[in-house]
């Protein structure tokens, strides 16, 4: 009875990392890479592995989308500065007096 189990949890987890290779946007990636994390836990909970599935879960649903999700920000933030110019920081460095403008 399980065998049907787990040819639909392998065939969720093909469509999620089929979906997260097909994926060009950097913040979509994280988000299906999230739910690629997701169906790898409930593949391994019907495999009977229910504490790599909590690994999984916490590593490969959360974490790991939310460091490239923080990532993907701080380089929007920095190429945001640049094409503004001078940025806030070389200001901020200049009223504190630590260093010069770039």
């Amino acid at each position: 009875m399980d065998d049907p189990l787990i040819v639909v949890a392998l065939l969720l987890v093909a469509a999620a990392a089929t979906a997260a290779v097909a994926a060009r946007d950097p913040v979509r990636q994280a988000l299906v890479l999230s739910v690629l994390g997701v169906t790898l836990a409930v593949l391994f909970t019907v495999m009977q592995a229910p504490d790599v599935a909590l690994s999984q879960l916490a590593v490969g649903a959360a974490l790991t989308p939310l460091l490239l999700l923080l990532s993907v920000r701080k380089i929007g933030r920095r190429e945001q500065r640049a094409r503004q110019g001078d940025g806030q920081g070389n200001r901020k460095e200049n009223r504190k007096g630590k260093g010069k403008a770039r």
